[in-house]
């Protein structure tokens, strides 16, 4: 379905994806590990064409999508979702007005305005609502929800895209574990109830053993793993995160989190 063929993203000198090649043959849930600044968030920034490719070629179902200019890179974009570390989502507009915000790709300039929508794309809003457990906060400002639901919010205007992949960035790294639980869940369950591919870009290995089919590791730009959650051994996780001698399989999620500045305050006050 999914291929990437030697695709690198330069930034003057600075390489921050180099030569990444895969195939996805079938949907999958994917998680791309590795530590910041390993290049997994301009990957994922590629393939939803949010960022132009230096070199390489990235296709799906056999057709180019690396070069597409105009409506049919938005027609493109429609179809690969992307969920952000920040939600995205309007913090004054009400919860099912921000899950409606997924079908702008086909709405007119005039019903985005004035949130003019068919009664069927509302309804089929709160039923995506409904599905992620949240219908009941339909009313509401978004910026009244939680992080976790405010996530689900999210989650939910990408699936109002009808799309066949679905990337998210980070989904649960700003959320406590009962939140992040529950929205790797629902990401999950869109996977194997739809049949759609998705590719979170994940802290922990803890995650991506227990959410993923398949998980590929980045370090410094370039794939250095790509294998099933079972391969993922203390010495590979060396080979991802760079971790010394004294990295164990005890401690990787609390040292992968740890190596991440914005985590590292929160990663010093839990071991207190």
């Amino acid at each position: 379905m999914l291929k990437l063929d030697n695709v690198t993203k330069s930034y003057g000198e600075n390489t921050a994806v180099q030569a990444a090649s895969f195939v996805i043959d079938k949907p999958m849930m994917i998680g791309i590990i590795g530590r910041s600044g390993a290049g997994k968030s301009t990957l994922l920034r590629m393939l939803n064409r949010l960022t132009d490719t230096s070199s390489g070629a990235i296709t799906f179902q056999g057709n180019d999508i690396t070069h597409l200019r105009g409506a049919a890179k938005r027609a493109w974009q429609s179809q690969c979702a992307m969920i952000f570390q920040q939600f995205n989502l309007v913090p004054r507009m009400d919860v099912v007005s921000n899950v409606l915000h997924g079908t702008l790709n086909r709405c007119s300039t005039f019903s985005t305005m004035f949130n003019l929508y068919p009664d069927e794309d509302i309804h089929r809003a709160i039923d995506i609502l409904e599905r992620l457990g949240i219908a009941q906060h339909a009313p509401k400002r978004a910026e009244a929800l939680s992080g976790g639901q405010q996530q689900r919010v999210a989650i939910a205007s990408a699936l109002m895209q009808d799309p066949k992949i679905i990337l998210a960035d980070e989904p649960i790294a700003s959320l406590d574990p009962m939140n992040a639980q529950v929205v790797m869940q629902s990401l999950r369950d869109i996977h194997e109830q739809d049949g759609r591919m998705v590719i979170a870009n994940l802290h922990t290995l803890d995650t991506a053993r227990r959410y993923c089919d398949r998980v590929i590791g980045m370090r410094d730009g370039a794939i250095v793993f790509d294998g099933t959650p079972e391969e993922l051994t203390t010495q590979t996780a060396r080979d991802i995160y760079g971790a010394d001698d004294s990295f164990s399989e005890a401690t990787t999620s609390t040292q992968i989190e740890a190596r991440d500045p914005r985590l590292e305050k929160l990663a010093r006050i839990a071991a207190q």
